[in-house]
């Protein structure tokens, strides 16, 4: 498969886990907005910089369990139940109204870097999503294990989270009001996203049979 589409695959890839309003993107959305734009994207820089270290571990993760197919397919089994459950979990949540607020005072631009390291640090979705999702795109021979696969895939999902931040950042305006930015919106968001992954989970359990 030619890197370009492996880059492409993998910014794709990262790109549908970001959409959702969440953490991430609305924070760098308000430093961008209260500090100015060049905050908001080494806040967005930091949190790349984690994402593809957590992306490499990822696929590394995924190499391993494609040479043990009896595990991958009981952690399929798991992983549909689990984004099912998620899924409803998020779903329930979304009838709440509550607003989650939480302000953070850093002034440099390096302390907004680290910021964002940090706070992406915290966030462990992305290994079990892109560890999922990478052993999904090699089961259908769209990539493989090679090394240069796995840095051009990691590549492109760093380079994917860095364009929906820079998105929330530059277009925040039209995306500021209520609806959008309510704690019950992110919820519904997830539930939505973690409900179409459990959906390809699904369809990859059939066609193994």
């Amino acid at each position: 498969m030619s890197i370009t589409v492996i880059f492409f695959l993998g910014l794709i890839v990262a790109m549908i886990g970001v959409i959702p309003p969440g953490l991430l993107n609305m924070t760098a959305a308000r430093i961008s907005l209260k500090e100015g734009a060049a905050r908001g994207i080494m806040f967005s820089t930091g949190v790349c910089i984690v994402v593809y270290i957590q992306t490499y571990l990822a696929a590394i993760f995924a190499r391993y369990l494609s040479s043990h197919p009896d595990i991958v397919e009981i952690l399929r089994r798991v992983a549909f139940v689990i984004f099912v459950l998620i899924t409803i979990y998020f779903l329930v949540l979304a009838s709440k109204e509550e607003e989650i607020k939480k302000e953070t005072e850093i002034k440099s631009k390096h302390g907004r870097l680290l910021h964002g390291m940090l706070l992406s640090a915290l966030n462990i979705f992305p290994i079990p999503y892109q560890a999922y999702m990478t052993i999904t795109l090699v089961s259908f021979g769209w990539m493989d294990f090679q090394k240069l696969s796995i840095v051009t895939y990691v590549t492109g999902a760093a380079t994917g989270t860095f364009v929906m931040l820079y998105f929330y950042i530059f277009f925040f305006d039209k995306i500021k009001d209520r609806s959008f930015t309510s704690q019950k919106s992110m919820n519904l968001s997830i539930g939505v996203i973690t409900g179409i992954v459990a959906l390809i989970t699904f369809i990859n359990i059939i066609r193994d049979f």
